[in-house]
C-alpha cells in the first residue's frame, strides 16, 4: 500500500458533484422553512445532509485514484505477467458516508486471473462493507447488542448492516488476535515496570447453543431428568453454559500492609496512621477464551507474563480461588516455563467461607457473627489457619453439631488445611503482595457478564469467541494497534498473497505529457 500520492493538478469538475450539493445545503440553510426550526432539527439536518457532501468528496477521491495505472510490470504469485491491460471494471463499496463506486482497469494474460493493483493500493475487502464499516460494526459489538448494533449503524452512518452480516463482520474482525498477541508487540522494558508481576485466573458460564456445549455438559443435558416443567427444582442445573476461562497478567509495585489495616478496612473504621494510597496496576492485560481449554489460557498467560520479565527480574505472584484443577494447571505451566512462582489464594473467598462457618454457630446477620468472622480473619491474616480449623471442628463438636448443621464448618477447615501454604497471609502482606482477586473479577464482570449475559441470548461458539475477543482489546487499551495490524493481516491475505514475492507494484496516475505522476 501506498502512502501518497503526489500532488495532481486541481480540476474544478472533479468535486462538481459535492460542490453542487454544498451550495444546495447553504441555500436551505437560509430558506423561510430552515429558518423557523429548532436548533436541534437544523442539526439534524446538517448531520444527514453533511453525510451526503463527505460521501461526494470520498467519491471524487475514489475516482482519482480509479485511474492509476501500475508503475513496473505486474506479475502474480504464479509467475506469470500480466501484460494485457483490460476494459475498467467497477465494483461497489459500502462505507461509514454510504455507497461508493470504485471503478479501475484490470491486467491478465490467457489462462491466468486477473489482477487489480488499484485495489492493492486501496486494500479493498473482498466483501461489499468497507474496513471502516468493519470496524464500526466490531467497537458496538462488543459494547451493546447485535440488534443495537444495527440500530446504531443505520442511524449514525451511511452503512445500515442486517444482523447476519454484522455477526459476521465481528467474526472476521476478530480473527486476527492470537497472532497480534503472539508478535512482537510494544511491551515496556522491565525495569519502567513495578517489580510484582502477577497472573490471575477465573471461570465464568456463558449460555451457548445446544450444539456448542462442551462434550460432557451436552451428555449431562440430554441425561438430565426435571422433576418439574416449568422450572428447575432446587439442585438441578440447565446444562446450557460453556465455561469461559479469564485470565489477566499486569505488573505492580509491592504494598505493605498489616492485618490490622485489613480487618479495619472491612469493619470501615478510620485508623489513626492513614494507609498510604494503593498502587495501580500497570499495563494490565485481560481476554477470555471459550473456545480454548483452561490449559491453553493459562499457558498463554505465561507466554505474555514472560514477554515482560525476559530476564527473570521480578516476582511472579499468582491469585487463585482455590480449584483444585486450576492450581494443577498453573503448576505444571510454571514448571514448563521455568518458572517460580508464588500461588496466593484469594483472602476473599477465605472471608466467605468463614461466614458460612459463622452462620453455624450463630444467628445469620447479627454482630456476634460479624465478631465471630472478623476473629478469625485476622488470626489466618496472622498465619493462624490451621489452628483456626482445628479451633472450629473442636467448636462445632462441643455444641453438638452434626451433619448439615456443621457442614460448613468443615468445608472451611478442608479449604484452609488443603491451601495452607497459600495462605500464608501474614508473609504476603509483609512482603507487598496483593492477595485478593479484585483484578480478575472486575474482568469476569465486565468481559462477560455486562455483554454476555443478555437476557434470552443464547450464543455461537465463533460469535461469543469474536466478542469477548473484541472486548479484550478495548479493555486492554489494545483496540488501535490490533485494527491496524488486521488491516495490514487483510491486505496480506486479500491482496499481497497473489503477486510475486507477495508485494503488489506500485500505482501512479497518467500525466498527458507521458510519465506518471509517480507515488511517492
Amino acid at each position: 500500500m501506498n502512502p501518497s500520492y503526489q500532488k495532481i493538478p486541481e480540476s474544478a469538475a472533479l468535486f462538481a458533484d459535492a460542490d453542487a450539493t454544498m451550495g444546495a445545503l447553504k441555500r436551505r440553510l437560509l430558506d423561510a422553512e430552515t429558518l423557523a426550526m429548532s436548533h436541534s432539527e437544523v442539526e439534524r439536518l446538517v448531520e444527514n445532509e453533511g453525510r451526503e457532501i463527505l460521501r461526494r468528496l470520498f467519491q471524487a477521491h475514489i475516482h482519482v485514484r480509479g485511474q492509476a495505472v501500475p508503475i513496473g510490470p505486474v506479475i502474480g504469485s504464479d509467475g506469470v505477467e500480466r501484460t494485457h491491460r483490460r476494459s475498467e471494471t467497477t465494483r461497489p463499496l459500502l462505507t461509514v458516508l454510504g455507497p461508493v463506486d470504485v471503478k479501475r482497469t484490470s491486467f491478465g494474460a490467457r489462462g491466468t486471473s486477473s489482477l487489480m493493483p488499484v485495489d492493492a493500493d486501496l486494500n479493498l475487502p473482498v466483501e461489499t462493507y468497507s474496513l471502516e464499516v468493519r470496524r464500526r460494526v466490531a467497537e458496538l459489538a462488543s459494547r451493546v447488542s447485535f440488534d443495537a448494533t444495527v440500530g446504531d449503524m443505520a442511524a449514525h452512518t451511511g452503512a445500515p448492516v442486517p444482523k447476519r452480516q454484522a455477526e459476521q463482520e465481528v467474526t472476521r474482525a476478530a480473527c486476527d488476535f492470537d497472532a497480534f498477541y503472539a508478535g512482537t508487540q510494544d511491551v515496556a522494558e522491565p525495569a519502567a515496570t513495578s517489580s510484582l508481576l502477577v497472573l490471575s485466573f477465573d471461570g465464568k458460564g456463558v449460555v451457548v447453543r445446544k450444539e456448542d456445549l462442551r462434550p460432557a455438559t451436552r451428555a449431562a443435558a440430554a441425561q438430565a431428568v426435571r422433576k418439574l416443567h416449568s422450572r428447575l427444582a432446587k439442585g438441578e442445573k440447565p446444562h446450557r453454559k460453556r465455561m469461559a476461562t479469564v485470565a489477566a497478567v499486569y505488573t505492580i509495585a509491592p504494598h505493605v500492609r498489616t492485618p490490622e489495616e485489613i480487618v479495619a478496612g472491612l469493619r470501615h473504621v478510620r485508623l489513626a496512621k492513614p494507609e498510604q494510597p494503593r498502587p495501580r496496576p500497570e499495563r494490565k492485560r485481560v481476554w477470555a477464551s471459550l473456545d480454548k481449554e483452561m490449559t491453553e489460557v493459562i499457558a498463554d498467560a505465561f507466554v505474555e507474563a514472560g514477554k515482560r520479565d525476559p530476564g527473570g527480574t521480578k516476582r511472579w505472584v499468582v491469585l487463585i480461588d482455590g480449584d483444585p484443577k486450576q492450581i494443577r494447571r498453573i503448576r505444571a505451566a510454571a514448571r514448563q516455563a521455568g518458572r517460580k512462582v508464588t500461588l496466593v489464594l484469594d483472602f476473599v473467598h477465605v472471608l466467605e467461607k468463614l461466614w458460612k462457618a459463622g452462620y453455624c454457630v450463630n444467628h445469620e446477620g447479627t454482630p456476634q457473627a460479624e465478631e465471630w468472622v472478623l476473629e478469625r480473619l485476622c488470626r489466618v491474616l496472622n498465619g493462624q489457619s490451621s489452628a483456626v480449623a482445628g479451633g472450629m471442628r473442636r467448636s462445632a463438636t462441643r455444641r453438638g453439631l452434626v451433619g448439615a448443621a456443621r457442614k460448613a464448618i468443615d468445608d472451611c477447615a478442608r479449604y484452609l488445611i488443603a491451601n495452607r501454604s497459600m495462605v500464608r497471609y501474614h508473609d504476603f502482606l509483609r512482603e507487598g503482595l496483593p492477595i485478593a482477586t479484585g483484578v480478575i473479577e472486575g474482568a469476569c464482570r465486565h468481559l462477560i457478564c455486562d455483554r454476555m449475559d443478555i437476557t434470552g441470548a443464547r450464543w455461537s461458539l465463533a460469535g461469543a469467541e469474536a466478542v469477548l475477543r473484541l472486548r479484550a482489546l478495548r479493555s486492554s487499551g489494545d483496540f488501535d494497534a490490533y485494527w491496524a495490524f488486521h488491516e495490514r493481516q487483510e491486505h496480506r491475505r486479500t491482496h499481497a498473497c497473489r503477486y510475486a514475492e507477495g508485494t503488489p507494484p506500485d500505482v501512479g496516475l497518467p500525466s498527458r505529457r507521458g510519465p506518471l505522476w509517480r507515488v511517492k
